[in-house]
């Protein structure tokens, strides 16, 4: 293979990685992963505080995976109460639902609690994996003071650092070998996927694929 070509091909890799691996200024400038692309890599926490390796949970079965600001976001404790409502059906086409904030695990719980979850929740409180997603955005400092004053809504509480970093909401359908084959990005906090076009999605998938493999 031609050296040129190597060192061309290393260097679109790593301004990828870069682009991927930044904290946006705002929700507007995010650069999420896209359809085509591999889940990276990861350990996050679940409810009890363990480690979970994601790919091989995504091993397990095709996926859908959910990005949401936390247990405080109103709009995103409504939209993960859609998601249990179609989960039955989500289940029925052989996948699994994942929704991962910036939460500390004993937030997961409660969030967990509050809408009856019973799908897997996973806490990416510094938001290293967001970051590798594409979807990690930096908060006004103003903002973040106007959430606590004005709404007692403490962004450093809720995930135990100090980053004032959330991630866009985002929609994920993953294969078992994390190739994503779907994808709904809203900087649109207020705007969240619907839970039918979702399942339209899931099942156009299904229809395309024997088995996701």
């Amino acid at each position: 293979m031609n050296r040129k070509y190597i060192i061309y091909t290393s260097a679109v890799f790593m301004t990828i990685s870069s682009a991927f691996s930044q904290i946006a200024s705002s929700a507007a400038e995010v650069c999420p992963l896209k359809v085509g692309m591999s889940i990276p890599e990861t350990l996050l926490k679940d409810i009890n505080g363990e480690e979970i390796n994601l790919g091989t949970l995504l091993a397990e079965k095709p996926t859908v995976l959910i990005f949401y600001r936390g247990s405080w976001c109103p709009y995103c404790n409504m939209h993960l109460a859609q998601l249990q409502e179609a989960e039955e059906k989500i289940i029925e086409m052989g996948f699994q639902i994942i929704a991962i904030s910036p939460d500390l695990p004993i937030n997961l719980k409660e969030a967990a609690d509050k809408n009856d979850l019973n799908y897997t929740l996973l806490s990416d409180s510094k938001l290293q994996f967001t970051q590798a997603m594409g979807l990690a955005f930096k908060m006004k400092e103003s903002k973040v003071k106007i959430y606590k004053e004005k709404f007692d809504i403490d962004i450093e509480g809720a995930s135990g650092e100090t980053h004032h970093a959330l991630p866009v909401p985002a929609a994920y359908l993953v294969d078992k070998k994390g190739l994503v084959h779907f994808s709904y990005v809203n900087p649109n906090y207020k705007t969240r996927i619907d839970p039918e076009i979702l399942l339209v999605a899931a099942t156009s998938l299904v229809t395309k694929t024997e088995n996701l493999e």
